[in-house]
């Protein structure tokens, strides 16, 4: 049984793949590459919800990207959906359905659309290859496109706009957060922190990481780590805590589950932990509310 997994993705010898669990994630919609063979990942069903794919225009090209909403009238508070490296696949549309039966707009733009589609594939270094093509000024370009689109939805208060973000979308958050004025409220679950190595999986050298811009901090982030986590070390937790109290940015927290693995909240991957994913979005829903993007029938747990 796997023990471990890292922020690039599960490697093979962390999984235990069977044919009954390589056909789940073709047909059930969830990431090839990270499928447990064991997982039961949560549904959410879209009752009293709308749910599709719209698209919006960047400088480009058009932007697909997965909606839920309330099936109701009036305008709602927003959280913009950021995927890991596999892309806007079963979870993270499951994701945006929680938040939408919770009372939130949730988007969930497909950043690498140029490139591919890394949900369906099973070759890491291709998965790497498309992942790596979303530069930071792309991504920035098409957040900017994703709000655009937002604040011409009579569905969505873009005066109470959220990001959430996991893994490789994890670290979007932060930078959203730090560059975008309009975010009241950020959650990166287990985002890198720091720079990889030179020629290591996203380390272009003009590539901007979280740690290094935590003094341009225009919302409070919550950061949510695991204590076994192989890619991010609690060090790097640490510097990035110290970066945030030395700014005063003190609305910020990082919180670690000592026993958590890299993908924690993933229910479909092997390192999944219930109690530290539902303590963990029960933060991430107070750390909204507190900054004032909360639907009006939120109550604290």
């Amino acid at each position: 049984m796997p023990t471990l997994t890292r922020p690039e993705g599960t490697r093979p010898q962390d999984l235990n793949l069977s044919r009954r669990g390589l056909a789940g994630a073709v047909f059930g919609g969830y990431a090839v590459y990270a499928l447990s063979a064991d997982a039961q990942p949560i549904t959410t069903d879209a009752v009293g919800l709308v749910t599709e794919t719209v698209q919006f225009p960047v400088e480009d090209r058009f932007i697909p990207a997965f909606l839920a909403r309330p099936d109701a009238r009036g305008r709602f508070p927003t959280v913009i959906v950021i995927s890991e490296v596999f892309g806007v696949h079963e979870y993270i549309r499951d994701v945006c359905r929680r938040l939408a039966k919770l009372g939130y707009v949730a988007l969930a733009p497909d950043f690498f659309v140029r490139a591919g589609d890394p949900s369906g594939i099973s070759d890491f270094n291709e998965i790497r290859r498309i992942v790596s093509q979303s530069s930071e000024a792309q991504v920035n370009g098409d957040l900017r496109g994703a709000l655009a689109y937002l604040k011409g939805q009579r569905f969505s208060d873009s005066r109470k706009l959220a990001i959430c973000g996991f893994c490789w979308g994890g670290a979007v958050a932060w930078l959203a957060c730090e560059q975008m004025s309009e975010f009241k409220a950020g959650a990166a679950w287990y985002g890198r922190l720091t720079p990889p190595k030179p020629g290591d999986f996203l380390g272009e050298p003009d590539r901007n990481w979280p740690l290094q811009r935590a003094a341009a901090l225009k919302a409070p982030v919550l950061g949510l780590y695991g204590g076994k986590d192989q890619g991010i070390p609690l060090s790097d937790v640490e510097l990035m805590r110290q970066a945030l109290a030395a700014s005063g940015k003190s609305r910020s927290e990082l919180v670690v589950f000592p026993n958590a693995q890299h993908g924690f909240h993933a229910d479909y991957r092997a390192s999944y932990d219930a109690a530290a994913a539902a303590d963990g979005w029960a933060r991430m829903l107070a750390h909204f509310a507190r900054n004032g993007v909360a639907p009006k029938a939120y109550k604290p747990g």
